[in-house]
């Protein structure tokens, strides 16, 4: 009887690709993600001289500006609208 040992070598890929990591599909183009979902979103902008709450799009194309104080919010950039120095903001849920 002769003594065989059969060795298994199973190539393991780096990646999963049936199920990514979040990391990677926030990395993704929005069409190439395993579920396809947009990038914008809707947000509420606090400002920083009075407390008030506004809610803008997360890619405004117009300046926004808060309803109490005129204060500008947010400018628009090229993408992602960028928020003044000072405001914070959350995400807004459905």
């Amino acid at each position: 009887e002769r003594g065989y040992s059969f060795t298994t070598s199973v190539d393991i890929m780096p990646r999963d690709l049936l199920r990514p990591s979040a990391k990677d599909e926030r990395r993704k183009y929005k069409l190439k993600r395993l579920v396809q979902s947009p990038n914008s979103f809707f947000m509420d902008v606090k400002c920083p001289g009075c407390y008030s709450i506004t809610t803008c799009f997360s890619h405004a194309q117009t300046v926004v500006l808060c309803a109490g104080c005129s204060v500008m919010l947010c400018q628009p950039t090229g993408g992602k609208a960028r928020l003044t120095e000072g405001c914070s903001f959350r995400h807004k849920y459905d």
